[in-house]
């Protein structure tokens, strides 16, 4: 190839996040004479790795956020686009509301399309209806199909698609060797924070329903009850942090729960943690539990999230129907775990390395981009 190939990817915003994160690992690792990946983005407001994203060569293109109300708009905008963009051949979708309607008509334009799942389920409201409803057609639309874990794929395309062959699972993969444990880092990282003597919970996860905030500040709110030295460190962004912060002040903890926004130092942050929280009401796989596993980090999460991600004995589920105080014994228990280890290995060894995932995806992308794609490799 004299010129590297230009994958599109459809994403809301490249803000920092599990899909998002997945998606900037591969993108590092391909090669970029080979293949180039380009983003189209529901948004005007810039991302967190727009400027790292066009200084590896990448572009950035938009559409308008499809609300269900401007079907027709949205629909123009996208016909617009491929008029104009004759050069892309294959489109990885990782948008499912509207992944139908952008699909459909990359399909017209001759594209390969993908369909990327990511979650195992959506809220029990009438967005989350209206996305079920929005999303159903995909299955029948992408040339492929891949899936964070067996359960997310079930849950978006159904079982007759995920035991077919043109369904992959394509692991949330890590650079293991970022995340190898040191003391050093450690004493660093919490000297850094001022919390040399402290007990410190860390969960990292957008500020939405799903990531069960809520819930996770009753937990804590028992944890300090029981040991004041305790904090909570919450990693991320999003439309309820404010929420959160309300009732952080109303339980008296401002001075134990720091928000610390979006941060660029996740490996060096797993290393000063003493124990990871994950009481989310569903999940993928996800990649947030793949690199606290490799840092040796123990972990309590909700026993609805996938099997698929225990690679290691360092996860603990407990049920979302459990107290708050029952969460908190169990996570004060594991935090006496002191021996650290390194597990980067064991994951690797899983598959969860992003070196092997992005060599097979980037040939993936590039016989479909030649047009092979009933190539037995991926039967």
């Amino acid at each position: 190839m004299s010129k590297p190939i230009r994958m599109l990817h459809v994403i809301g915003q490249m803000n920092i996040g599990g899909a998002e994160t997945m998606i900037m690992n591969l993108y590092r690792q391909m090669d970029k004479t080979k293949v180039q990946f380009d983003f189209i983005v529901h948004t005007n407001q810039k991302g967190a790795y727009d400027e790292e994203i066009l200084a590896l060569g990448g572009k950035i293109h938009r559409v308008p956020q499809f609300k269900g109300s401007n079907f027709l708009s949205y629909k123009k905008a996208w016909i617009n686009f491929f008029e104009k963009n004759i050069e892309y051949k294959v489109i990885h979708g990782h948008i499912g509301s509207s992944a139908a309607i952008y699909l459909s008509i990359a399909k017209r334009f001759g594209l390969f399309t993908i369909a990327h799942s990511h979650n195992t389920m959506t809220e029990s409201t009438l967005k989350g209806k209206m996305y079920s409803i929005f999303s159903y057609p995909t299955r029948y639309i992408a040339d492929f199909f891949f899936g964070c874990s067996n359960a997310a794929g079930v849950a978006r395309y159904g079982k007759s698609v995920v035991h077919s062959n043109v369904f992959s699972l394509l692991n949330n993969a890590i650079k293991t060797s970022d995340f190898i444990f040191s003391n050093a880092i450690r004493e660093k990282k919490r000297n850094e924070l001022n919390l040399d003597n402290k007990l410190i919970i860390g969960h990292i996860g957008r500020f939405n329903k799903q990531k069960n905030h809520v819930f996770l500040i009753d937990i804590f709110n028992m944890i300090h009850k029981k040991n004041s030295d305790a904090v909570l460190l919450l990693v991320g962004d999003g439309i309820l942090r404010k929420t959160i912060e309300e009732k952080v002040s109303k339980l008296g903890l401002k001075d134990n729960v720091i928000f610390t926004g979006v941060r660029s130092d996740i490996p060096e942050l797993l290393q000063a943690f003493d124990v990871f929280v994950f009481p989310s009401l569903y999940e993928g796989l996800p990649v947030s539990l793949i690199e606290v596993q490799a840092s040796g980090l123990p972990s309590v999460i909700a026993n609805n999230i996938t099997d698929e991600v225990k690679i290691t004995d360092l996860v603990k589920d407990v049920s979302l129907k459990d107290t708050a105080e029952i969460w908190a014994d169990e996570i004060l228990k594991h935090a006496e775990f002191v021996n650290r280890r390194n597990c980067y290995q064991d994951i690797a060894k899983a598959g969860y390395d992003v070196t092997s995932t992005a060599n097979w995806l980037q040939e993936f992308y590039i016989k479909n981009h030649r047009g092979l794609i009933h190539d037995s490799k991926y039967k």
